[in-house]
């Protein structure tokens, strides 16, 4: 079915309009009053809850009429006083109860007025759309609100009682009572109900006045009955009894002041006595590793309310870390093994490591202060670097053996942790780099991967130029195979013996240049032979032979047993020599072989006097060999291993004199660093100042040394000398680059 609209035959649509009365209306006089008396009647029965009998709809129309016919002022002030003749009367109910029905009678006259109050708003639901609106008047139920505020909870009889029943039954309760929070919470309700600054006046500050007295006391009370670890315990559950108290009846406004309060009198008062507290403070907490406690006191103190907690921790801390770490790194007997030295700040820093982790939440401050704190200690002795230096070779002879892959990798995380701590670590360096070219020489490293791994880290910490040597190292060692696979293929027979030779470029390696010794014939010849063919294939290259770091495997019979020994290189040649003589004397020795005397006297006191492997025999026995010994060979040696490691003797630590002579190469090459620093700067920047030039040279070298001013200083005067860099004619602070 369908239809057609016909749009010539639709027509405008008309608009209705209401007009006003043409001819005057007049109004009885006695309407106003008739109407509100009828309307005051049913407020009274509504009040009187006889509600159950009255016509709403009428009512709503007498209102109605009464605005429409200009009688809002009679309507709204009548209902003003009556609600207030009302309440006057509940007002002398509600103070007529004592004790705790005083609440629960106000509680009851607040239910039935706001329910009151609903009734009388849908009555007059026409004069708050219409005449409140215009006259700008408080709507029905916002007057009802007032009334109740300024008759009822405001009068002079009731404020001050209401606060001081709210404030006790929050006390009893504090104290351990069981107090009706259903009721409490009705009452605060209805104070946030009049208004936020009511409930905020009449009862939130005096609350909160009244809770920082009771906890002033409480702290002074716990303080001095309780131990640290108990006092934060009962902090703690305050805190969490005011959380849930405001959850069961305050507003939610009021959690973050009352904890605050609560933070401010029982944490913040008493934080530095807390800490401070003998026997169960902050250093106890930290000595038996209380990680629970640590971690409540850390949560304690990161409140707003306990204003320089955090702060005062690490302060704490950080003193306790570095008054323990000097006993630790100061300590004459930990300094004789450089191993149970080194292991000992590891175990510390494992130990500050787990503490900050399970108790401080990695807090990065709290990372800051551990670092800085073993930084102090680490550098209080300067045989820091060399010790760690040992602790490294220690594990990369013998300590990775059996490892796991990743455990290894753990082991070098933690070493380059104690590293960054160093702040001489060019020291360091010079160290590592002896110690290094002494594992690949002898090639007693357990791992390679671990090696290069432990140089990536180096490198990535201080940068190529800090590995670049340590590198060139390992490439030697690889290229030395090639030329050696090359020599073995070009070579003559050299009958039973046979030759394996290491270049090392100069430079890379902590090689000695003045030592020496006079090899045997037969090796003498080998070593010509390699020499020859080496000079040939690289033109102008220079050999000089490091016996020094070398060594050698030799058959040796005694009697009818037959043993391989593994020796060095002044140990063979001090061994051979007895392939022609049963007794020899120190002063014969030393005259062949030419060994420097301190080697000479290691290698002998090596192959005579240690325990089970004695090679000669010394006259008379001791444990040193002096110049006027006399050794025999050993021929009733016996060993239960047929290959024989000979180690030589030597101290674990330096002597006085290497220990200068280390230091002193360092200080030289510290000397080429800095000089070389203040021209790339000076070269940069073309003019500088004296004092910032000295801070870009400390900020650049930080990382390797820390300079002094006064050593910069001198090479900047020894640069000036040698027209590097130029004073300014009217400012002798301020530098030229010279190109």
């Amino acid at each position: 079915m369908s239809a057609r609209r016909d749009s010539g035959t639709l027509k405008k649509k008309s608009r209705f309009r209401i007009e006003p009365f043409k001819n005057k209306v007049d109004l009885d006089p006695q309407y106003a009053d008739r109407t509100w008396k009828i309307l005051e009647d049913a407020i009274h029965e509504i009040h009187n809850h006889n509600a159950f009998g009255l016509s709403f709809e009428q009512l709503y129309r007498n209102a109605y009429n009464m605005v429409l016919h200009k009688c809002g002022d009679r309507l709204y002030n009548g209902l003003e006083t009556t609600i207030t003749q009302h309440l006057t009367g509940i007002t002398a109910c509600i103070e007529a109860a004592n004790g705790r029905p005083f609440l629960e009678e106000l509680n009851k006259r607040w239910l039935d007025h706001n329910k009151s109050m609903q009734m009388i708003r849908d009555i007059l639901m026409y004069m708050d759309r219409t005449y409140v609106k215009q006259q700008k008047k408080l709507p029905v139920h916002e007057l009802g609100l007032q009334i109740w505020r300024d008759n009822v909870v405001r009068s002079s009889n009731t404020q001050q009682r209401l606060l001081n029943t709210l404030l006790e039954l929050v006390r009893s309760e504090r104290t351990g009572d069981t107090v009706n929070k259903g009721l409490l919470r009705s009452i605060t309700q209805m104070l946030m109900d009049l208004g936020l600054p009511v409930y905020q006046t009449d009862f939130e500050k005096p609350f909160l006045q009244a809770s920082a007295d009771f906890y002033k006391v409480e702290a002074q009370e716990f303080i001095s009955t309780c131990n640290c670890s108990d006092y934060l315990k009962k902090a703690e559950t305050r805190l969490n009894q005011e959380t849930a108290r405001v959850a069961a009846y305050l507003d939610p406004s009021t959690e973050a002041k009352i904890t605050l309060v609560v933070e401010t009198e029982m944490l913040g008062a008493q934080m530095k006595a807390l800490v401070e507290m003998p026997n169960s403070g902050l250093v106890c907490m930290l000595q038996d590793n209380k990680y629970d406690d640590l971690h409540r006191m850390y949560n304690l103190f990161r409140r707003t309310g306990v204003s320089g907690g955090l702060p005062l921790m690490r302060e704490v801390l950080s003193q306790h870390i570095r008054e323990t770490g000097k006993e630790l790194v100061m300590d004459p007997e930990r300094c004789k093994d450089p191993i149970e030295y080194v292991n000992r700040l590891l175990e510390e820093r494992d130990r500050y490591d787990e503490i900050i982790s399970r108790s401080f939440l990695n807090d990065k401050s709290f990372q800051y202060t551990l670092s800085h704190a073993f930084e102090y200690f680490i550098n209080l002795n300067n045989r820091s670097p060399e010790f760690l230096c040992l602790f490294v070779d220690d594990k990369l002879r013998k300590g990775f053996k059996n490892m796991q892959e990743d455990d290894i990798e753990v082991m070098l995380d933690k070493i380059m942790i104690l590293f960054r701590h160093l702040q001489e670590k060019d020291m360091f360096e010079k160290y590592y780099k002896q110690l290094l070219g002494k594992r690949l020489l002898s090639g007693r490293s357990v791992s390679d991967d671990a090696e290069r791994s432990l140089i990536v880290k180096l490198r990535t910490e201080c940068g190529y130029q800090f590995t670049s040597k340590l590198e060139g190292m390992f490439t030697d060692i690889k290229t030395s195979k090639d030329t050696m696979q090359q020599f073995k293929s070009t070579a003559p027979d050299t009958g039973k013996m046979e030759l394996s030779v290491q270049v090392l470029t100069t430079g890379s390696w902590p090689t000695q240049p003045g030592a020496k010794c006079n090899l045997p014939s037969e090796v003498h010849q080998c070593c010509e032979t390699f020499k020859n063919f080496y000079t040939k294939k690289h033109t102008g290259r220079r050999l000089t032979w490091q016996t020094n770091m070398g060594s050698a495997d030799l058959v040796a019979r005694f009697g009818n047993s037959k043993f391989e020994l593994n020796v060095s290189t002044y140990q063979m040649c001090i061994l051979l020599l007895f392939n022609d003589a049963d007794t020899l004397s120190y002063s014969e020795i030393e005259s062949v072989t030419e060994i420097p005397t301190v080697d000479l006297k290691r290698a002998l006191q090596s192959l005579s006097c240690v325990k089970g492997k004695v090679i000669i025999r010394k006259e008379p026995m001791s444990k040193d060999v002096s110049e006027t010994d006399v050794f025999h060979f050993n021929d009733n040696f016996t060993s239960k291993l047929f290959r024989v490691k000979i180690n030589t003797v030597a101290a674990q630590k330096e002597t006085e004199p290497e220990k200068q002579e280390t230091r002193a190469k360092v200080e030289e090459d510290r000397k080429i660093t800095i000089e070389a620093a203040i021209v790339r700067i000076m070269k940069s920047r073309k003019a500088l100042d004296h004092n910032n030039l000295i801070a870009d040279v400390t900020n650049q070298l930080q990382s390797l040394f820390m300079p002094t001013p006064i050593l910069i200083k001198t090479r900047i005067e020894s640069l000036i000398e040698r027209e590097y860099i130029e004073r300014d004619k009217n400012d002798r602070k301020l530098y030229h680059y010279l190109a």
